[in-house]
């Protein structure tokens, strides 16, 4: 039971009174007296009636009480204990993470369970072993990410490029905002912005650097790069191409399927799926390229045995080696596709075809990618690509 009492010093009323288990003296400024008494006792009863039904307000009553810190810490502290008392009650990390994948693997591709699969093994499970899921901190994330930057990159670069860091965080982001839903708890993975990465630039063929290519390329290469400068493929979609999808009377390459770690699978996503036109070069070189291998197999380009080609084997037996020894800078392969882009704009052709061809849902990507290989765009039907062709290549390739 509180009480209003006197500072003998003073002569100046103050409320004696507990809240929460603490002792709490409020001074005031009026004088001991019978009426100053009767109207404090009043507001005393009011504070004693809030603090039992949970409705008093420290701070409405005592707004300028040296007090309400301390108060306010003291809450803090209560939050943050019944906080981590839940988050103790959380499973393991490496127990939760192996749940998440299970319930997810369903709806994902193979070759990105196969993605994902690596990243648990390889990074996230030795990294939090032993953890429980809810006790891990930003902290203890942004210095996981501080240790990406200093794993050796592939073909033993000295680190990882902040792209391949920012996807291997962005899935652990996914892992904890799903945790800390299912456990109710505040996800850690929060004010962690992706590192800065930079602007990739295309490094195209010049139609000059690819006569010369198609020109000294091995004989049994040269339909498929043929096929690659001129169509804008991607890898795996030209290494999964079968004949069944190769339309010679309306001269389409319909694009279906894909190759990705060596197995069929659809293709990036469903704007990729597309027809793309063929020029007389890609016309002609397929055509040889069935009588090469039309009864050996359902892959249009094939090994000895029948099966697609790995691309990985393809660029460092005869991509790489065949640049160096033309003297050409080298590049991925993946530059063909870019060629193929910039050799359409450079003809004049339409953007909206082209993105069509190169399995975009809209143009903004070839421009943002392609901005300064942009010329006066007219035509959209691939012609004037073939024309160009024509007139520095010759009829035929």
């Amino acid at each position: 039971m509180g009480r209003i009492s006197v500072r003998p010093e003073t002569g100046r009323l103050y409320f004696d009174f507990k809240f929460q288990g603490r002792r709490c003296r409020e001074q005031t400024t009026l004088l001991d007296n019978k009426g100053n008494r009767k109207l404090l006792e009043k507001q005393l009863l009011q504070i004693e009636a809030e603090i039992h039904t949970n409705t008093f307000n420290y701070a409405k009553h005592f707004p300028e009480s040296p007090f309400l810190k301390r108060l306010n810490e003291l809450e803090q502290e209560v939050l943050e204990t019944q906080a981590q008392v839940q988050i103790s009650n959380t499973p393991l990390f490496s127990i939760f993470v192996e749940e998440w994948f299970e319930e997810n693997v369903v709806q994902w591709r193979p070759s990105y369970r196969t993605s994902i699969r690596g990243l648990l093994d390889k990074y996230f499970l030795p990294a939090f072993e032993g953890k429980n899921v809810g006790d891990i901190t930003r902290a203890d994330l942004l210095k996981f990410r501080s240790t990406l930057a200093k794993v050796p990159g592939r073909t033993n670069k000295e680190a990882l490029t902040n792209n391949r860091i920012n996807k291997i965080m962005c899935p652990l982001s996914r892992i904890f905002d799903e945790a800390a839903d299912r456990f109710n708890f505040n996800t850690p993975y929060t004010r962690i912005k992706p590192l800065k990465v930079p602007k990739s630039d295309v490094q195209p063929f010049s139609l000059e650097e690819v006569n010369l290519i198609l020109d000294k390329v091995r004989p049994d290469y040269r339909n498929y790069y043929i096929v690659r400068f001129f169509t804008g493929m991607r890898t795996g979609e030209i290494d999964g191409l079968k004949w069944s999808y190769v339309d010679f009377n309306r001269g389409l390459i319909m694009v279906r399927e894909t190759i990705v770690a060596g197995e069929e699978d659809y293709t990036k996503n469903d704007h990729s799926q597309r027809d793309i036109k063929m020029i007389g070069p890609v016309v002609d070189a397929l055509r040889r390229q069935y009588r090469a291998t039309g009864s050996l197999s359902n892959y249009v380009f094939c090994n000895r045995d029948g099966k697609p080609l790995e691309h990985n084997n393809v660029t460092k037996r005869v991509w790489y080696p065949m640049l160096t020894r033309l003297g050409l800078l080298k590049r991925r392969p993946y530059q063909t596709r870019h060629t193929a882009a910039t050799l359409w704009l450079a003809a004049g052709e339409s953007p909206e075809w082209i993105a069509k061809q190169m399995g975009h849902s809209t143009t903004e990507m070839l421009f943002k990618t392609y901005s300064r290989f942009v010329p006066n765009l007219t035509r959209h039907d691939g012609s004037a690509f073939e024309k160009l062709l024509t007139t520095t290549l010759g009829p035929s390739l």
